[in-house]
């Protein structure tokens, strides 16, 4: 039989149903009279929950910490201009910058071990402390080989608390490194409300804006894999190296191998770009 044969067969009254195995969107939800189904409602309504809920999680520094130590890596926590949870969400531009103690803290730190270093990775809750949580340690560890692998030199991990992604660009320029990444948590959506952002900047410091910011997004189980976003990560941390600049003028062109294309060397390349096999 054939594999179209086996297929169920698209209901004529709703054919969007098909379409449903494909995305999270809410599409095809069906009605009772003029309205939505209440399961359709009820879904809708825990989503929205559960993002609102992603926003105000508190961020488990210590928690995290705790991991980053069992895992063998040292860490630092810091804040940002925001005292609380309401100032960061009415003010973003204090999540932007160093409170003045954090500051003070990393100068000394500074001090204590000058000379910089290659790379900063800099933890930062965000919109949703969960993705964080969730997907920070797996991620490292996916990158920790190969970071060891390029002989780059590395800080402690730095914890923000309230942090935005521009406050990256302070912590960096105080550690004298030639390059950044921030992990933060994105804004949930009402279908991810653990989706990790990675923003990497070369030569950072404080006034950048993100047109000198590349951004990798939506790294999560149902998004980016942990494998493929380090493999884009380090792919813009070699190219910025060698071009000596970030953001808008350093493309991710990335290879992606699929299975045919590891099969023959002719083939490498990005598996949107490649031709099919004939």
């Amino acid at each position: 039989m054939s594999v179209e044969m086996d297929k169920p067969p698209v209901d004529p009254e709703n054919p969007l149903l098909e379409l449903r195995r494909l995305t999270p969107a809410r599409i095809a939800l069906g009605r009772t009279g003029t309205s939505m189904p209440t399961s359709a409602q009820l879904d809708f309504q825990y989503a929205h929950a559960q993002a609102r809920d992603a926003v105000h999680l508190p961020f488990d520094h210590a928690g995290l910490s705790s991991q980053l130590a069992e895992a063998g890596r040292e860490s630092l926590l810091l804040h940002s201009a925001a005292p609380n949870r309401d100032s960061y969400l009415q003010r973003p531009d204090l999540g932007r910058k160093l409170s003045d103690d954090s500051a003070r803290t990393l100068r000394e730190y500074a001090r204590a071990k000058p000379g910089g270093v290659d790379l900063v990775i800099v933890v930062a809750d965000g919109l949703s402390a969960l993705a964080v949580h969730r997907h920070t340690l797996p991620f490292l560890a996916r990158m920790q080989e190969q970071i060891e692998a390029e002989g780059w030199s590395v800080s402690p991990v730095v914890l923000v608390e309230q942090g935005r992604v521009a406050v990256a660009d302070e912590i960096g320029e105080l550690l004298g490194a030639k390059m950044v990444v921030i992990l933060i948590g994105e804004r949930p959506g009402l279908s991810s409300p653990d989706s990790l952002g990675l923003y990497f900047t070369y030569n950072p410091k404080v006034g950048l804006t993100d047109a000198y910011r590349n951004c990798i997004s939506n790294v999560r189980l149902e998004g980016l894999s942990y494998g493929m976003a380090a493999h884009r990560l380090l792919y813009l941390m070699r190219e910025a190296c060698r071009r000596q600049l970030s953001g808008v003028n350093l493309k991710d062109e990335a290879q992606v191998h699929t299975l045919e294309s590891d099969a023959g060397a002719d083939m490498k390349g990005n598996f949107l770009l490649s031709p099919p096999n004939t």
